[in-house]
C-alpha cells in the first residue's frame, strides 16, 4: 500500500467505511485548536465532487522531499541527488526528526510551548514534522506544529502552512505551481533523474511531491476540509 491523501474524506464515496472514526479524530481536533487558543474549525459537509484524491509517488516521495526540505533549511543548499529508496534514512533528517519541530505546541492534560517562531524562521516544519502514513493538516493559520497524541499520527499541521512552505521549495526550484503534475515534462523528470541536472527537472520526484502537496493545500483552504493521510 502506498500513501493516499484526500481532501473531504467524509464526502468521498469511497471511504465512507472509515467516517466515523475520522468524525471522531476531528472532534479531537477541534478541542486540540480549543487548548492551543486557536480558532475553531470543523469539517465541511461537501459535495462528493469536491473531493480530491492526490496520489504520492509511494511513501518515498514525501521523504525525497522532505529530505530536500532538511538540506535547505538546515545548509542552505539544494541536496545532492540519491536513491529515493534512501531519502528516509538520510542523516541530516534523522538528526532533525530527533529535534522534533522548532515551534510546537504540545497538548495533552497541559499545554506545553516548545521553542518560538523565531526557531521556526526558514524552516519547513509543517512539512517535515508529520506522520508520513497518517494524519492531518486543518484549514486554519497557526504557525507551531501542534503535537497531541490522542490524534493519529500525532502531529496536526496547517493546511495554509504546508502551502507556504511548499511555495518556498517550489520558487527554490524555480518549478511553476501551475505545472500540471501529470504532464510529459514532469513525467520525463522523474525517469530522468540522474541525466537531468538543470532547474526543478532534476528533482522530478520531489517536483511531483511538492505539486501534489500544494495542489492538496488550496483544496483544503478553498473547500475548508481537512487534508488527510490515509
Amino acid at each position: 500500500m502506498g500513501l493516499n491523501i484526500v481532501v473531504g474524506i467524509l464526502a468521498d464515496p469511497e471511504l465512507q467505511a472509515a467516517a466515523d472514526e475520522v468524525g471522531e479524530e476531528f472532534s479531537a481536533i477541534r478541542e486540540a485548536l480549543a487548548k492551543a487558543g486557536l480558532p475553531d474549525w470543523a469539517e465541511p459537509d461537501l459535495d462528493p465532487t469536491e473531493t480530491g484524491d492526490f496520489q504520492m509517488s509511494g511513501y518515498s516521495g514525501l521523504h525525497c522531499l522532505r529530505r530536500l526540505a532538511v538540506h535547505l533549511a538546515e545548509t542552505g543548499a539544494l541536496p545532492a541527488l540519491a536513491d529515493t529508496r534512501e531519502a528516509a534514512d538520510d542523516p541530516l533528517v534523522a538528526e532533525v526528526y530527533t529535534r522534533r519541530p522548532h515551534y510546537a505546541v504540545e497538548i495533552g492534560d497541559s499545554v506545553r510551548v516548545i521553542g518560538s517562531a523565531e526557531d521556526a524562521t526558514g524552516g519547513f516544519d509543517h512539512l517535515v514534522q508529520h506522520s508520513d502514513c497518517e494524519g492531518f493538516y486543518v484549514p486554519v493559520d497557526f504557525e507551531p506544529v501542534l503535537i497531541d497524541e490522542r490524534v493519529t499520527g500525532g502531529y496536526i499541521g496547517s493546511s495554509q502552512r504546508l502551502l507556504e512552505e511548499c511555495r518556498r521549495i517550489a520558487e527554490r526550484l524555480g518549478l511553476p505551481e501551475d505545472l500540471d503534475p501529470w504532464s510529459d515534462k514532469v513525467d520525463e523528470a522523474i525517469e530522468d533523474r540522474r541525466t537531468v541536472l538543470e532547474g526543478w527537472q532534476r528533482y522530478g520526484v520531489e517536483s511531483f511531491t511538492c505539486l501534489q502537496l500544494m495542489a492538496a493545500a488550496r483544496q483544503s483552504i478553498a473547500t475548508g476540509a481537512a487534508v488527510v493521510f490515509c
